[in-house]
């Protein structure tokens, strides 16, 4: 009998990324505490700008897009903004954070060892590019292996395809 398997890979959904960030700016425009504020939100390439005339105005979009993220079905793992902290510029303050796509050699390499140590007994981990290759002869076996990752603490999305 064949090996079965599955990818582990760290994506997001750029549309629905793009949605979240259309929604956000939308509702800042419309609500009442964000009037006279500066408040916008932005998104160009791989990264999102919030501005606004205060650290607290900045921390509320950032607060408003985390909900619209997960209202979107898309993980707050795919959004790095550092320390988290409004950086002042000029007279108005910015988050920057970068959308994370790909696993890091050093996520690959953790989450291989985790199913190597933990995982169920003849599961075959190969780390290609930037996904994982996870394969077994027995499908219980990568069963227990997707819920074993589930439970990783990693600092990323991770998603699982092309089981067969």
């Amino acid at each position: 009998m064949a090996d079965s398997s599955f990818d582990v890979v760290s994506e997001y959904d750029r549309q629905e990324v793009d949605n979240a960030v259309n929604q956000t700016a939308k509702e800042i425009s419309q609500r009442y505490d964000f009037k006279g504020v500066g408040a916008s939100i932005a998104l160009s390439g791989e990264t999102i700008t919030i501005a606004a005339n205060s650290p607290e105005r900045v921390l509320a979009v950032y607060d408003v897009l985390q909900t619209k993220f997960v209202r979107r079905g898309v993980s707050l793992k795919s959004l790095d903004v550092g320390d988290g902290e409004p950086k002042q510029s000029g007279k108005e303050y910015r988050l920057v954070g970068t959308l994370k796509r790909g696993l890091s050699q050093e996520n690959a390499k953790k989450l291989s060892k985790l199913v190597r140590d933990e995982g169920p007994k003849g599961v075959k981990v190969q780390i290609q590019g930037e996904e994982l290759r996870v394969s077994s002869k027995s499908r219980d076996a990568l069963q227990e292996t997707i819920s074993l990752l589930k439970g990783a603490d990693v600092d990323c999305a991770l998603q699982f395809q092309n089981y067969r």
